[in-house]
């Protein structure tokens, strides 16, 4: 089953074309990375996919519901989940209360002025659940703007992972990591993927990432696709080695 399908998408800003023509299938269950060279325009892929853009022609399927036209708030509702390449959290909130915000967006009590017993206990076992799948727990109540950058990274996965999605979209989740935050974080994704069976496409610029994580690659240079693969395939893959990894065809 394919749980995210994107047909022949096109986006243009005036005369540029920063996609053209990509299309992808992923199945429910599958860690799919999207790799290429600066400008190649995976960011912009990405936005395309969670709604932030509209695309100038083609179309975005979640789940076997065409959502082209939906904005990105609409797909949240629907199950798609996104991180950013420069992280996007409250600074001076708790690791706890933002993932309260995620988690009461997905239990739909943002417009509420209030909750029951029930439903703040609830609310409150699932806030402590994502805390302890992003092995957040022992820092639930530091201010996320006072940890190191990999511990920011994780907090906004975990509020990603607090409205509950069914696909995750990861942009450059490593950026400006060192070895062993670079390490954690890699194992947070393994363990969303293995263990909580979730959906996940990333953009990932660290090549040890992508063969270590991903069941298939998606690369994409100049706006449009290049190849597709499984890691090893993308290993010998002359056209990618030569527009990717800078060696000669």
């Amino acid at each position: 089953m394919m749980l995210l399908e994107v047909v022949a998408a096109t986006k243009h800003f005036g005369r540029l074309a920063a996609v053209r023509d990509v299309s992808l299938a992923v199945p429910q269950g599958e860690l799919r990375a999207v790799i290429g060279p600066n400008g190649a325009g995976k960011t912009t892929f990405f936005n395309l996919i969670s709604g932030l853009f509209p695309p100038t022609a083609g179309r975005v399927v979640f789940d076997g519901r065409d959502v082209t036209g939906m904005p990105a708030h609409a797909r949240v509702k629907l199950g798609m989940a996104r991180t950013f390449q420069i992280t996007e959290i409250f600074p001076e909130l708790s690791v706890r209360e933002n993932v309260r915000v995620g988690a009461e967006v997905a239990a739909g009590f943002r417009l509420r002025p209030w909750i029951s017993r029930a439903e703040g206990a609830e609310l409150q076992r699932r806030i402590e659940e994502t805390l302890s799948l992003a092995g957040l727990a022992n820092k639930a109540d530091r201010l996320v703007g006072e940890l190191a950058h990999g511990d920011q990274r994780a907090a906004e996965i975990a509020m990603a992972l607090a409205l509950r999605p069914r696909l995750l979209l990861l942009d450059e989740p490593t950026a400006g990591m060192g070895d062993q935050e670079t390490y954690e974080i890699t194992q947070l994704i393994r363990g969303l993927h293995r263990d909580g069976k979730l959906t996940i496409v990333l953009i990932e610029h660290d090549m040890r990432v992508v063969f270590h994580l991903a069941d298939r690659i998606t690369v994409l240079d100049q706006g449009k696709l290049l190849a597709e693969g499984t890691p090893q395939e993308i290993a010998v893959n002359d056209a990618v080695q030569a527009a990717y990894l800078g060696k000669a065809a």
